[in-house]
């Protein structure tokens, strides 16, 4: 039961945010605009500040998991913002400037353009695997586009929203970014605020009940949600080398990643070889125990690490074969768990059903090429999709069978750190995008502008109908319609 002072203090939580949502409303609407210095501005004080902040950021994160690689966290979470940042400070000039369009033949001498206008204020409800990259991404995204914005981080993390909400506090005003953390106890009083747009990254489910939230409001969103994400192996890649890249995709932030390859799609006589190169190449990069080892990060909880080892269990229990890479005490490293390799799944098991987010990596034995792609076809459409293969022909055949939010050739997720392409979802992984000039429009009102010449006679085209005038231009463009058809 909660007591008396902690429903006080969620109550006050939520009358802040209340009245922090009205403080950027009216802000946007005495600046509705506002000009390229000063976006440019906020974007250069924003890199900075996460440049200073990077050692404690990537501590914070660190305390929030109990044991998260330092060097992960920078490499990933902070290296990534930064050079966003950098990449839309270069573009912004570019992005600002109006976009010339052609008119039709009929209105020519009449002048066409597309204003890329700010739309408000903006929503960002960010996941706890990556809080920092997935808070200052739309952010950066939403900046560049001249937004206000609100971000809700997760409960979960508790030191990083603290680092992130002083960060943010000594650069930004609360009437142009304001941060909320664990003291929102009910997110959906978030997400039920009518925003301009809201961004939301996390699980399909819980993006479901988003969307339906912002439909109340007419409020469009961009979902970026996850799925089950392949690594096809084709027979003509040297298998130790995609072993490696895909070991490390799964080993990576104990692979608490929405682009982690889920599972691995790998020729039926070359399954043995590829456990057995998962397990080397685990070595390699961990050592062959784990324990107190820096490079490797903890499943981030208690309630997480529950449920992949009921994932594990309903695999064992219905025949499936587990391979462990590395030692692994169950007790004294409950949560740091290495690499499992799942040999033998079957359709009923939840291991093949659901986004495993976390160090468990199931093998797809297949035949044939066509017989791997079907299997992934099947399925829902993945965020990402990757292809290990040095055939061109058989590379575009894969790319246009299958539908995913991106892809990676030969590795694994770096498609989503170049921030001159966009990154988003399709189907069940998400909908819209961001990053690079795809996120800036993204977060923009496209506002079409037509400029009549001052001479040209569109009141030609006014009743009362019949006119030569119009009879030509119908004639011109229409021609004759089928007299027979009534």
């Amino acid at each position: 039961m909660n007591s008396p002072h902690s429903i006080e203090s969620s109550q006050s939580a939520n009358e802040h945010m209340q009245s922090v949502f009205t403080q950027q409303c009216a802000a946007f609407n005495a600046q509705p605009y506002p000009d390229l210095d000063t976006r440019r501005s906020k974007l250069f004080n924003l890199k900075k500040q996460i440049i200073r902040y990077q050692d404690a950021i990537a501590s914070a994160i660190n305390t929030d998991f109990s044991s998260r690689s330092l060097d992960e966290s920078k490499l990933l979470d902070l290296l990534g913002s930064v050079l966003e940042a950098e990449h839309a400070i270069r573009h912004l000039r570019k992005w600002m400037r109006p976009s010339k369009r052609s008119t039709e033949l009929l209105f020519l001498s009449n002048r066409l353009r597309v204003q890329y206008q700010p739309k408000g204020v903006v929503g960002v409800v960010v996941p706890w695997n990556f809080p920092v990259y997935l808070a200052l991404g739309p952010l950066i995204a939403a900046i560049a586009a001249g937004n206000r914005v609100m971000i809700k981080l997760p409960e979960i993390t508790p030191a990083t929203n603290a680092m992130l909400k002083r960060m943010l506090a000594e650069v930004f005003s609360e009437d142009e970014v304001c941060v909320f953390g664990e003291e929102i106890t009910d997110p959906s009083l978030f997400t039920s605020l009518p925003f301009n747009h809201i961004v939301f990254t996390g699980s399909p489910a819980i993006g479901r009940v988003v969307m339906r939230a912002a439909a109340e409001n007419l409020t469009p969103v961009t979902l970026e949600l996850g799925g089950k994400s392949p690594a096809l192996i084709s027979r003509n890649y040297p298998l130790a080398d995609a072993a490696k890249r895909i070991l490390h995709g799964k080993a990576t932030n104990c692979g608490q990643i929405c682009v982690s390859p889920d599972y691995a799609l790998v020729p039926k006589e070359k399954v043995e070889q590829f456990v057995q190169e998962c397990k080397t190449n685990f070595t390699a990069m961990y050592g062959n125990n784990i324990h107190n080892n820096d490079n490797y990060t903890s499943i981030v909880n208690d309630r997480h690490l529950k449920r992949i080892q009921e994932i594990l269990e309903d695999a064992k229990t219905k025949g499936a074969q587990i391979i462990v890479c590395g030692d692994y005490d169950h007790e004294q490293d409950a949560r740091r768990m290495p690499v499992h390799i799942v040999l033998n799944c079957t359709a009923e098991m939840r291991i093949l059903k659901e986004e495993l987010f976390g160090p468990v990596l199931p093998v797809v034995a297949y035949d044939t090429l066509d017989e791997a792609i079907d299997y992934i076809k099947v399925g829902d459409r993945p965020l990402a999709l990757y292809c290990f293969t040095h055939d061109a022909t058989e590379r575009d055949h894969i790319l246009k069978q299958t539908h995913s939010g991106g892809v990676t050739i030969n590795d694994w997720g770096w498609h989503v750190v170049n921030h001159d392409a966009p990154f988003g979802g399709i189907g069940n992984s998400g909908m819209g995008t961001y990053h690079g000039v795809e996120g800036f429009r993204e977060l923009s009102h496209a506002k079409t502008v037509f400029i009549r010449h001052r001479f040209f006679p569109t009141q030609l085209f006014y009743p009362p109908y019949g006119t030569w005038v119009q009879k030509l231009a119908l004639h011109f463009f229409l021609k004759k319609g089928d007299p027979n058809i009534k």
